[in-house]
């Protein structure tokens, strides 16, 4: 049988009623109670690390949690991570590049609902969750309302809805329905390409994950947080990237207009970006639409930047601009090594395709 552990960080998952709103309040134990029905097939065990409002994961979060993974890997087939969801898509990037090359499913999830409500999503959520974990597919994935996704490839596109999670310009990794676990070989990354997809209900055959696996994966869990996204607006002046020099900042990450343009007319953001870049400042820019990416050589608001050294993010999402952008600062002192990095597609998170 799979041996799978659940570590539980908090979110609307575990969370109860209070005076002061929803909480975590939920302890690992509880869920897993919860969840019995699901993991027969599986031995589960459980780790709580955090009992906390995924509005409060921060980098030193994630470095925590990346270390645990980390120490606890080869002892299971795959672990689930019970996260709250608004930063949920973040957290999956992050742990995407401190544990490049992890020998196991790494799969985060949530729910829209606590799991003391009956209609919650939550137990649905966990059973993809636990089949994704139990793949026998190495990688860092977000299973919600039985979709699962690219680490590097999700976000939080609804508030309310139980299709809270979308995979921005790639397709799933895999979908449950009738057929049970179907994995798309061709959007796992890197992709396969034997064709094969697997059914992973208990039971299901493992080809000997755990007596085969090899230790490849090194951890690297360091994050800058002096970084900041910029959505630019009608309006917005240029002095912002003084000021932020003056705090700090050693990357940027700026959502631009359409498919690549930003202003250069009476507030010259241009002129800014390359006295911040000359200064030092690593500048990344994509754009502020959610699919199909961005390309700056279109038209010439965006060509002007691209003058400036600028790195373009083409179909990153937000969440994993920003991440990878904090990720490499933090590994890296020199700039240019920075600039390299962000310009190489390390998981996926850059130059998207297949289909599913």
């Amino acid at each position: 049988m799979n041996r799978i552990l659940m570590i539980s960080t908090g979110g609307t998952l575990a969370s109860s009623h209070s005076d002061n709103g929803l909480s975590p309040g939920l302890h690992g134990s509880d869920i897993l109670d919860r969840i019995a029905g699901l993991t027969t097939g599986f031995v589960v065990e459980e780790k709580e690390l955090f009992m906390m409002d995924s509005s409060n994961m921060q980098p030193e979060e994630w470095a925590q949690l990346a270390q645990c993974i980390y120490e606890c890997r080869m002892d299971y087939d795959g672990i689930v991570v019970i996260h709250g969801t608004d930063t949920l898509a973040y957290t999956a990037s992050a742990l995407s590049f401190a544990l490049q090359h992890i020998e196991i499913p790494v799969v985060l999830t949530g729910s829209q609902v606590s799991i003391e409500n009956p209609i919650a999503d939550a137990t649905e959520n966990c059973r993809a969750a636990l089949h994704m974990a139990a793949s026998g597919c190495p990688g860092v994935y977000v299973a919600f309302n039985r979709k699962i996704i690219l680490g590097t490839r999700a976000s939080k596109v609804r508030t309310r809805s139980f299709d809270a999670f979308e995979s921005i310009d790639h397709p799933y990794v895999a979908k449950i329905n009738s057929s049970g676990l179907v994995v798309n070989p061709a959007a796992l990354y890197p992709p396969r390409k034997d064709g094969a997809t697997r059914d992973t209900a208990p039971g299901a055959d493992t080809q000997g994950v755990q007596l085969c696996r090899k230790s490849s994966c090194i951890l690297k869990n360091r994050f800058s947080a002096d970084v900041f996204l910029l959505k630019l607006f009608p309006g917005i002046s240029p002095d912002i990237f003084e000021q932020l020099a003056k705090m700090g900042v050693r990357g940027i990450y700026i959502e631009a207009f359409g498919i690549g343009g930003l202003p250069f007319e009476r507030r010259n953001l241009s002129a800014a970006i390359r006295r911040a870049v000359e200064a030092g400042m690593v500048v990344a820019v994509g754009s502020q639409c959610l699919y199909e990416g961005s390309d700056f050589t279109v038209y010439e608001v965006g060509r002007q930047v691209l003058g400036c050294g600028v790195i373009e993010t083409g179909n990153m999402t937000s969440e994993a601009a920003v991440t990878k952008l904090m990720w490499a600062l933090g590994q890296y002192e020199d700039r240019e090594q920075v600039c390299e990095i962000m310009r190489t597609n390390l998981l996926g998170e850059l130059e998207c395709e297949g289909g599913l």
